[in-house]
């Protein structure tokens, strides 16, 4: 028997402009979109699923954009209602999750035979699943989780097809991880959904729309060809969106209430080196060529500069979007940009993300902000490394008692124990969000770097002075230590205070 139908039951979860919590079904998020504030789950891979998710219903549904000026008519019109009802109630059938031909996203001859057992549905969601990823105080024992709710199982679905990484053999084959599964993704915010959803519409070119199939719209895949390991490469960004990553199948509750099992394995590899993804910051590796934008042990905001359109085209297009649909109606420039993912260690998960950016309106000017945000950041690198020098002096000496010489690795890891470093781009970090919010069309950029230059001098200032503070309670031979390194915090803070102090440059008299 067909049950739940995600195109009228509420799953996805959105927050109204008045703060209101709710679930919605896929006809109503995109037919009220204009009227609803933000999709927001408490999971970040949710939220990022979620959105993609929707992005291929649109492409579908509106058979476009193909161009901007499409792209523009549908910014200034919204979203079609009859269009999107239209295609919706075309493949009804392929949106049930329960159904004997087309479970949503499923494989339906897919049930365990001989060795094959079935799964608890923890391997599904990143922050329960113990093969890669077990939480501290997650206390869901793996073995006897009980039952999830269908729409809570509808969204980790969905998460697990764009984030599962690879590592491990399943029933079928090896299972490779999702395409974008460790990558930054970016979601400009507009004042509702509707405006994000546009902003992330990002054109295609008629061609790759006309054979562009999203996972509901293709025959589903036979355990028979999954088990021998296929791959291909994707149609375009519908079918991107909606990988099928992993091959599963939910077995329903009795009592129709939940979901307390599957089958889970391998899906289909993804041949896309070259593919571009719409949402992804991209860099040139000097051996790999172009990777995608990672979270790493640096902060997101210390490489803000790659999320900014640049001529290489190496930025997220959607940011490149959102600043073109809105140059006709600055009204609607997005308010603040998200950025989420996960890390990982091999086949382990580190951690998951969410981070909000103000996404500077000085983008809708001359375009220089990435290379004067750069410039701003590569200022903060310098003065960390004289930081970073000071410390290395600092544990030298204290490490040279006598007539000891310290080995190199015991200075690296003295000082990496230190406070001072993380104590100096924790104090930069919110000043880096006030920065931000100074770049408008009017401001003067000689302004900003004067100004970050001063948060930069405090930064280094309070960060040394509370760990001299600190050492002052030790003994003579730490004193001593200290007073020898900061020499170097002096001669940085006086190369800071001549960049501040230097006077605007003055135009010649014609």
């Amino acid at each position: 028997m067909n049950q739940f139908n995600l195109i009228d039951e509420p799953w996805i979860p959105v927050r109204t402009p008045g703060g209101a919590r709710l679930e919605m079904g896929v006809r109503e998020v995109l037919t009220k979109a204009k009227d609803i504030a933000a999709i927001e789950d408490p999971s970040p891979l949710v939220t990022a699923a979620l959105h993609r998710f929707l992005l291929a219903v649109l492409y579908r549904a509106l058979e476009g954009p193909a161009d901007i000026t499409q792209a523009r008519a549908l910014f200034k019109g919204g979203l079609p209602r009859g269009k999107i009802e239209a295609y919706l109630e075309k493949w009804r059938d392929r949106f049930w999750l329960f159904h004997e031909v087309y479970p949503f996203f499923q494989v339906p001859d897919y049930v365990p035979e001989g060795k094959k057992q079935w799964r608890s549905w923890p391997a599904l969601a990143a922050e329960h699943n113990a093969d890669n990823a077990k939480v501290l105080f997650d206390h869901v024992d793996v073995q006897n989780a009980g039952a999830i709710s269908t729409a809570n199982s509808v969204r980790w679905l969905l998460a697990c097809q764009s984030f599962s990484i690879g590592g491990g053999n399943s029933d079928f084959k090896y299972t490779k991880g999702a395409p974008s599964a460790v990558s930054l993704m970016v979601i400009p915010l507009g004042a509702n959904l509707e405006d994000s959803l546009l902003f992330l519409l990002v054109p295609q070119n008629r061609e790759v729309l006309q054979s562009d199939v999203p996972v509901w719209e293709r025959k589903p895949d036979k355990v028979k060809y999954l088990s021998e390991g296929p791959s291909r490469s994707p149609s375009g960004l519908a079918d991107w969106y909606t990988w099928r990553t992993r091959s599963l199948k939910f077995r329903q509750e009795e009592d129709g209430k939940g979901i307390s099992s599957m089958t889970f394995a391998s899906g289909i590899g993804c041949e896309a080196d070259s593919f571009t993804d719409p949402m992804l910051a991209y860099r040139i590796h000097p051996k790999h060529g172009r990777m995608s934008l990672q979270f790493g042990e640096k902060g997101v905001w210390r490489e803000f500069d790659s999320l900014l359109p640049d001529k290489e085209g190496l930025a997220p297009q959607v940011i490149q979007h959102a600043a073109g649909l809105t140059r006709s109606d600055v009204t609607r420039f997005p308010n603040s940009v998200l950025v989420l993912g996960q890390a990982n260690n091999q086949a382990k998960i580190e951690f998951w993300r969410l981070e909000r950016f103000a996404l500077p309106k000085a983008l809708l000017g001359d375009g220089y902000v990435r290379t004067e945000i750069h410039s701003l950041l590569d200022q903060a690198e310098t003065t960390q490394k004289s930081l970073y020098s000071a410390c290395r002096t600092y544990a030298e000496k204290l490490l040279a008692r006598g007539d000891r010489k310290p080995d190199a690795k015991d200075i690296s890891g003295f000082v990496t124990q230190l406070p001072v470093i993380s104590g100096y781009w924790s104090i930069l970090e919110s000043r880096f969000h006030v920065i931000l919010e100074q770049y408008t069309k009017e401001a003067d950029p000689e302004d900003i770097r004067r100004q970050w230059f001063l948060y930069v001098k405090e930064a280094l200032s309070d960060s040394w002075e509370k760990f001299r503070a600190g050492v002052s309670m030790g003994d003579a031979w730490a004193i001593r230590a200290a007073v020898k390194a900061e020499g170097k915090i002096y001669q940085e803070i006086k190369k800071l205070n001549s960049e501040i102090q230097k006077p605007e440059p003055q135009m010649e008299a014609p």
